[in-house]
């Protein structure tokens, strides 16, 4: 059986530990005086046979797909003739590929080389014998474990300790999950990004004005200078996200004042969802509005005043970046100004303030916190895109405040320097993930002044 179908076995067997644990408790409860004797509630008991029949299993699931791909190639190793073992690694590399492709494709008859032919049916039936001992293992284990679980079913185990127990030691599984992730990104940028600044100094990197990565390969080469000066990029990147939210903030917030504190009820039932609509268009999507209509329209608007506009220019993806993201903070800033209590309105009220006063002076700034925390992610929303700037901004890396021009980004850059197959010892592609880097301290920069400002105004309304 394939793992998928174990999985559904598995859940199978642990809903129906549960019933068979739920009925013991409840039988043995009838004979010892009822369910007040028990020392927890019967659901507990159906808990308790589920998870030692589940839990153990599902470990050993995982233990087993993940360790079964190398054994099964050390033990297919073990049985290749010498010629082939013997190859080089690379070579030895492709020649498994090869015989793994073979196995998974079951087109083994068709292989005309006998000695690679004998090996992917070895590998075939290897993969066989294991799938039927990890069946055999995960029944037995499953029903070990719920007859295990139902001999301790008596009236004073502590069913629902256990069971809290074992879902709070799961919630701290899942905690570290997120943290180690979190870790593992930031430590393998962190370490491609030093490999980085063995080659470029790090002076170039930051304070550079000039983006040409294409190393030479020889040294009589032409035009690969493998300049990496990534100040063009971060300008890009800030031009047109000061474009994007430029547009985004006041259109969106106040969408979001008229929605929460003019619109009635029938018009903000219809027009709520509607504008949240436009956080669901793919961005390829925009990126084709961007270069179809606005990009055109802004250029022969820039040219009929007697404006050099550029094809591709960064007004372009960073109007409709805004439209895009407008979203983010309607919805949020909506959310958050509907959430202020009634009683700051009324107390503004009875003070003698008209409704505008009442939003300017009292909502806004109670609701300032969660407004900042919408800028926010429209701000990350806008800082990593990489389709409407690919389509509407161009790839060019010019150093230019000037929005009717061409420009590019960061996250444009990293992904045209990992597009297709790369060398990852060359400076070009781990220029990706010192980039990758300078991003996230940004962005980290950023959280940190939101977060400054939002615990500023929650001592001063809360």
């Amino acid at each position: 059986m394939n793992a998928t179908t174990l999985l559904v076995i598995i859940i199978g067997l642990g809903l129906f530990s549960y019933i068979i644990g739920r009925q013991r408790s409840v039988k043995l409860a009838a004979a010892h005086g009822g369910q007040r004797k028990l020392h927890s509630l019967p659901k507990y008991y159906g808990y308790m046979v589920a998870l030692w029949c589940g839990l153990p299993t599902l470990i050993f699931l995982s233990l087993w797909l993940a360790f079964e791909p190398t054994i099964l190639k050390s033990m297919l190793v073990s049985q290749l003739p010498a010629e082939m073992s013997s190859l080089p690694d690379d070579e030895f590399s492709l020649v498994m590929n090869d015989l793994q492709l073979l196995a998974d494709s079951g087109q083994i008859d068709a292989e005309t080389d006998p000695v690679k032919k004998q090996a992917a049916q070895q590998l075939v039936d290897l993969k066989k014998s294991s799938s039927t001992f990890r069946t055999i293992l995960i029944f037995v284990l499953a029903l070990a474990g719920a007859a295990w679980g139902l001999g301790r079913i008596t009236m004073q185990t502590r069913a629902r300790v256990f069971v809290e127990h074992v879902v709070r030691y799961l919630l701290v599984l899942c905690s570290l999950v997120a943290i180690l992730t979190t870790l593992g990104i930031v430590l393998s940028v962190l370490f491609e990004s030093l490999r980085f600044f063995k080659s470029v100094p790090v002076t170039e990197f930051m304070f550079g004005t000039e983006w040409s990565p294409q190393t030479a390969i020889r040294a009589d080469q032409v035009g690969s200078s493998g300049a990496f000066g990534a100040i063009p990029l971060f300008a890009g990147t800030m031009l047109i996200s000061a474009i994007a939210l430029t547009i985004a903030v006041p259109v969106g917030l106040m969408s979001a004042i008229y929605l929460s504190e003019y619109a009635s009820r029938r018009f903000r039932a219809f027009a709520k969802p509607l504008l949240e609509i436009l956080a669901g268009i793919p961005t390829v999507v925009y990126g084709f509005f961007a270069a179809l209509t606005v990009a055109p329209f802004i250029r022969d608007l820039g040219e009929s005043i007697g404006l050099s506009v550029a094809s591709e220019s960064a007004l372009a993806a960073g109007v409709v970046m805004g439209i895009m993201i407008i979203p983010f903070v309607s919805s949020l800033s909506d959310d958050v100004i509907s959430a202020v209590p009634q009683a700051m309105r009324d107390g503004a009220y009875g003070m003698g303030a008209t409704q505008s006063e009442t939003i300017r002076q009292v909502l806004i700034p109670a609701a300032l916190p969660g407004i900042v925390g919408g800028i926010l992610l429209a701000a990350s929303r806008a800082i990593g895109e990489t389709m409407i700037v690919v389509m509407a901004a161009g790839l060019a890396a010019n150093l230019t405040a000037n929005p009717l021009e061409a420009v590019t980004t960061v996250t444009v850059q990293i992904v045209t320097l990992l597009t297709g197959d790369q060398e990852f010892d060359s400076p070009k592609t781990l220029a990706a993930f010192a980039l990758g880097l300078m991003l996230f301290v940004v962005t980290l920069v950023l959280n940190v002044i939101a977060l400054h400002v939002v615990r500023k105004y929650r001592e001063q309304y809360e």
